[in-house]
């Protein structure tokens, strides 16, 4: 059964290099934290497919997060993945969408933003382009030619009980190379494209990987490296949120206690609830040991 990994694969005689994705507990995991509508939970799980696949192509060690922003009916999509295998996102609307295209679904002047952290290090590189296409594909396709300057095709798909995700890229020359012959690597990169628009809906779905890639590209004598586990997993905790209170101040803590009897925070990303009553907020600002505040999940 296929479930929650990512597949690396290699088309040697091409020069092109591919990654195979699927999503499944992890799936369901997210969609038990929201009730969203249809064309919601559509572009969410495609948005989270992209992420994971474009968190295993480009060089980087910390943790990738793809935003959108705009003023249609959605107007915050948020996803993370991280180097382990982490992901989470969340989608938020104002109403439910009409249409299914990017317009429709986020409006006209929409923007994402593609954000690099490095990993323990506070540093991190943005990228943002106006949102343009009909699909999240057409623009992410978009996004690797302004920014990799690599051609890359995507392929994702949502349903009910899983997403799914491939993607292809043309491998960059390597500065050495003594046999680069533009026009023949040209005609490679089209044959490939090819065979990736004969992939359904449906077979991505199902097949499993090995299957999936030979069907596709048997001919071009690929190369499949070892599955990478995927897992939904929110980096929130009692220890952060203890000191996002710290931050406010011994007053502003105890004036929110005054006004509503209780701090009560809630992970936007998977609904996790933190409770502090007075006595957790005063040992939050007691020196000594801190004993933890009351944290239930829903």
């Amino acid at each position: 059964m296929i479930q929650d990994i990512l597949r690396r694969f290699l088309l040697e005689s091409a020069h092109v290099r591919g990654e195979w994705v699927h999503l499944d507990t992890s799936w369901q995991q997210m969609l038990q934290r929201a009730d969203y509508p249809p064309t919601v939970r559509a572009v969410l799980g495609e948005a989270l497919t992209a992420i994971v696949l474009l968190s295993a192509t480009v060089k980087h060690q910390g943790s990738i997060i793809l935003q959108i922003q705009g003023e249609g009916p959605i107007h915050l999509l948020v996803v993370q993945a991280t180097p382990n295998g982490q992901l989470r996102g969340l989608a938020r609307w104002k109403t439910e969408p009409q249409g299914s295209s990017l317009p429709a679904l986020f409006g006209d002047e929409a923007r994402m933003v593609i954000t690099m952290e490095a990993a323990g290090k506070s540093e991190r590189y943005q990228g943002m382009i106006a949102l343009e296409g009909e699909s999240l594909t057409q623009a992410l396709e978009q996004y690797f030619q302004q920014s990799e300057q690599l051609p890359t095709r995507l392929w994702l798909t949502t349903g009910e009980q899983s997403c799914a995700g491939v993607l292809i890229q043309r491998l960059p020359q390597a500065s050495n190379a003594t046999s680069f012959d533009p026009e023949q690597q040209g005609e490679d990169w089209n044959r490939v494209s090819m065979l990736l628009d004969t992939l359904t809906h449906e077979e991505l779905q199902s097949l499993e990987p090995e299957a999936l890639i030979y069907r596709l590209f048997h001919e071009e004598s690929p190369r499949i490296f070892e599955a990478k586990s995927i897992r939904f997993q929110c980096s929130c905790s009692q220890e952060r949120v203890d000191t996002m209170l710290r931050s406010l101040g011994e007053a502003e803590a105890k004036s929110i206690l005054e006004e509503q009897g209780q701090i009560e925070v809630t992970c936007e990303f998977c609904n996790a609830r933190y409770q502090l009553d007075k006595v957790d907020v005063a040992r939050l600002f007691t020196a000594g040991v801190v004993e933890p505040a009351t944290h239930t999940l829903h």
